[in-house]
């Protein structure tokens, strides 16, 4: 058996529409709200190659530190909008589901900042994260700036 250092060459075909859903998924909403959800779910998945990659990504796309380090303790910082906020609680829910049923009052704010189509986009992202960091962390996968994820 053979270790898998690269998804993308050890199963080619299930990987271009693994990343094809990634992309649309990615691209369904406004990228700095994208980036803090991806952010924010591998900080919760213990995910160090996706915090790496994504923060690098967030900076890139205009992101501040500030913004970026508060996510751990997003509920105390003053720095999000209530759009913002909506979502992380949502990534929140959906991400910890095994450690109980909250998405109701997540569901809730969420409804006052997204529209029905913005929700499910939402949802979708969150589940794509989710998948990557069990992709990096499963495979002990790491990301070198713009090189793609290696075995760590």
């Amino acid at each position: 058996m053979s270790k898998v250092t690269d998804p993308f060459a050890a199963s080619p075909q299930l990987m271009k529409q693994w990343m094809a859903v990634s992309l649309a998924a990615q691209n369904s909403l406004e990228p700095s709200l994208i980036e803090l959800v991806k952010i924010r779910s591998s900080i919760l998945n213990g995910c160090a190659n996706c915090i790496n990659m994504h923060t690098i990504e967030a900076r890139a796309k205009g992101e501040t530190e500030q913004r970026i380090y508060l996510l751990a303790a997003w509920q105390e910082a003053p720095v999000f909008t209530p759009r913002e906020r909506a979502a992380l609680a949502w990534t929140d829910a959906l991400t910890r589901l095994s450690q109980g049923h909250t998405q109701k009052e997540a569901r809730e704010a969420l409804d006052e900042h997204f529209t029905a189509e913005e929700q499910m986009n939402l949802t979708v992202m969150i589940n794509v994260i989710n998948g990557w960091n069990r992709i990096a962390v499963g495979f002990d996968l790491w990301y070198e700036g713009g090189a793609p994820a290696k075995a760590a």
